[in-house]
């Protein structure tokens, strides 16, 4: 199972340049099984989303990226999101209660909406984005090493805005993965691998950028 964990849809994300069918039809042709639509402070999409994914078969979750005082999160089986921005810590406290799980974006991205080592700090933390499309390759080993050593899941997202972007990065999870739950569960249980969308194929990168093909 091949999920492009980290999207943004034009309707609800202001910035981005694609719609939800495009991206979904273009993560089909590229290979993936799924992908995660988490636009800038809004699940709104969700309604749509479920509709397409009948239509389809696509697998099609909704998050949310929240972006708090310390950063960018990425925000998973929560309905209601915070009407206002709050500190990492209360956001993975509430997402936690709901039994959903918080991902930290992109966190040493230098555009004052990464985390950084912050992310040591947070307690109910489930995930780290290891890769991340719109990201440079340093900044990512760095988070790949972070999530590693601090023992949670490592997961890969393009961030995609425009059609180009969509499925540069993605996550490797178990077949099982068939719908928010099962995927909330893998994210906890640290069955995530990042990988890379290279000549036609994804391929499994460790920290250290060596490849295999997935």
């Amino acid at each position: 199972m091949l999920i492009d964990t980290h999207l943004h849809e034009s309707k609800y994300s202001g910035d981005s340049f694609i719609t939800l069918e495009e991206i979904v039809y273009r993560s089909m042709e590229m290979g993936l099984h799924g992908v995660c639509i988490t636009d800038h402070e809004s699940n709104k999409i969700k309604k749509e989303a479920e509709v397409l994914m009948k239509e389809t078969g696509f697998l099609i979750i909704t998050g949310a990226e929240i972006l708090t005082f310390e950063g960018d999160m990425t925000i998973f089986g929560l309905e209601r999101l915070p009407g206002k921005k709050i500190h990492a810590q209360e956001l993975t406290d509430i997402v936690d209660k709901a039994g959903g799980v918080a991902v930290c974006s992109h966190p040493y991205r230098q555009n004052n909406r990464g985390m950084g080592d912050h992310i040591r700090q947070l307690n109910l933390l489930w995930g780290i984005e290891a890769l991340n499309g719109s990201t440079p390759w340093h900044h990512n080993n760095k988070a790949f090493e972070l999530a590693i050593e601090l023992g949670v899941s490592a997961l890969g997202g393009s961030d995609a805005h425009h059609m180009q972007q969509i499925g540069k990065f993605a996550t490797k999870m178990p077949d099982w993965v068939k719908d928010e739950r099962s995927f909330i569960k893998a994210v906890k249980e640290g069955y995530t691998i990042p990988v890379e969308y290279k000549e036609g194929i994804y391929e499994v990168v460790d920290c250290c950028r060596s490849r295999k093909a997935v």
